[in-house]
């Protein structure tokens, strides 16, 4: 189920607000046993075989984190919580364990589901090189990607660790916790979201007409951002990337378009989950923040995803040794965190070449004091500049392969021929309405405010005008045929 559907926006929601308000007079347990059953429906709709997955990362990190805290040496129990394990204090080997069959766990299950066919193809290359005859087996592992499985293990295991290093107390609350791993709004695709952000808020939050209505205006423009904006530009960017070899024009365009829809449709998502929460009572943390408006790749990864970019360097980056231990492994680590959390996003060698290639403009800035190669060039410029980087860098995630990769960017380059049904191409993009599309979508991404901003004070006008958005996304909606969520496939 996804948000920008009919069923969801007609069926599901409605009746998930009309049982959660009903239950909140009932009290806590009660309201979030409705949760709960609405995050399991949520999320079993399309495959329920995939939900002892996700409930088997909650109760695992439940168990876990709960250990590291009985068992931390010296400290006490306050008011029935839980201790709070000391930061940089000492630690047992069987906290040290408890941490690592978390961990052990949730990158388990994920490398089984994710990566057991990308690493059995290597397996069976590297086989086929020295003569091996038979690697069908390794259709054996090719596993149906659950949805969603890259957050919530990622969040899940954030738990224990947190507590481990004392960043968060952990929870007696079996129930509390089921809720937070598994809480529809953003269990699919982010933001991830740290037990410590919201531990209170499981507790006791507050649910008023005001954070009621933010929640409507933020998921209204977010399905806005999906409807309007990221479905009918990714038409546009599937017809070049469908097309062949085209001219430097309409390669560009297309490539352009699909830097418009990755945005809109990431963080279009991201908006309706803030949203949703907003109504259940929840706040989420802010997960973009108009990143196609930085001036260097650094303050881009500042912007873009902030949810994974925070995890990485807090779980990954620091504990490599983050930029304590000179230039050249500073570099490394750079280049080791991004190739990893490109592969986080799919098991392909395209997405590790685009993380490297961000590792590599990282490490670049990050010589130069954080400054972009072009950082001597006026202000727009520099934001030109690392759009046009970042554009050209999501090559990897459209096209399908390497191959791929390689034939579009001699399009963009002019360094082949045209097929003769470029001029077709080259046509639709000029339409009138595909060049508004476009520019539309430029003023959005460059001059708009953004949404987390715009619905903080949330005027009269602003609320009519975002419930126009929600009512005219929901009625095109119903007439589009093109609806994928990119990020639904991470």
């Amino acid at each position: 189920m996804v948000f920008s559907s009919p069923i969801f926006l007609l069926g599901f929601l409605p009746i998930v607000l009309l049982l959660y308000y009903a239950a909140r007079g009932l009290g806590r347990p009660v309201s979030h046993v409705v949760l709960l059953a609405s995050s399991a429906v949520f999320y079993g709709w399309a495959n329920p075989a995939f939900l002892p997955l996700l409930f088997l990362s909650a109760a695992v990190d439940f168990a876990c984190g709960g250990f590291v805290a009985r068992t931390q040496p010296g400290a006490v129990a306050n008011g029935g919580e839980l201790p709070l394990c000391p930061p940089g204090g000492p630690r047992t080997r069987s906290q040290r364990a408890a941490v690592f069959v978390s961990v052990a766990t949730n990158l388990g299950v994920l490398a089984l589901f994710k990566y057991g066919g990308f690493f059995a193809d290597g397996v069976a290359r590297l086989a086929g090189l020295f003569g091996g005859a038979d690697t069908a087996w390794a259709e054996a592992f090719r596993w149906t990607l659950p949805l969603g499985i890259s957050f919530y293990t990622f969040q899940s295991m954030s738990y224990t660790i947190d507590v481990y290093r004392g960043h968060a107390r952990a929870t007696r609350n079996a129930l509390d916790f089921a809720c937070y791993v598994s809480l529809f709004p953003q269990l699919v695709a982010g933001p991830i979201v740290r037990f410590s952000e919201v531990a209170e808020q499981l507790r006791d939050r507050r649910h008023d007409v005001v954070r009621f209505a933010r929640g409507v205006a933020f998921f209204s423009l977010g399905l806005g951002k999906k409807v309007l904006l990221a479905n009918p530009i990714g038409e546009l960017a599937d017809l070049c990337f469908g097309a062949g070899a085209l001219g430097p024009l309409e390669a560009w365009l297309g490539l352009v378009a699909y830097a418009f829809q990755i945005y809109f449709d990431f963080s279009g998502y991201s908006d309706m989950a803030v949203g949703l929460g907003l109504m259940l009572g929840f706040v989420f943390p802010k997960n973009f923040d108009g990143p196609y408006r930085s001036a260097s790749i650094t303050e881009f990864w500042r912007r873009w995803h902030v949810s994974l970019s925070s995890f990485l360097r807090d779980y990954l980056y620091l504990p490599l040794g983050g930029n304590r231990q000179g230039r050249t492994r500073t570099a490394v680590n750079l280049m080791v965190v991004m190739g990893l959390g490109g592969l986080w996003h799919g098991a392909s060698w395209n997405f590790v070449a685009w993380g490297i290639a961000h590792g590599v403009l990282l490490a670049i800035e990050r010589a130069r004091g954080r400054r972009a190669l072009w950082s001597a060039l006026p202000p727009p410029l520099q934001v030109a500049c690392t759009f046009g980087v970042v554009a050209l860098l999501w090559l990897p995630f459209r096209a399908p392969d390497l191959a791929s990769v390689a034939s579009y960017g001699a399009s963009l380059f002019g360094a082949v021929e045209p097929i003769d049904g470029a001029r077709l191409v080259r046509a639709s993009l000029l339409r009138p309405d595909a060049l508004m599309l476009l520019l539309t979508s430029a003023l959005v991404v460059w001059r708009a405010p953004q949404v987390w901003d715009w619905t903080r004070t949330l005027t009269p006008a602003r609320a009519v005008a975002s419930l126009v958005v929600l009512v005219v996304s929901a009625a095109l909606l119903l007439t589009q045929q093109f609806n994928p969520f990119i990020y639904f496939i991470f």
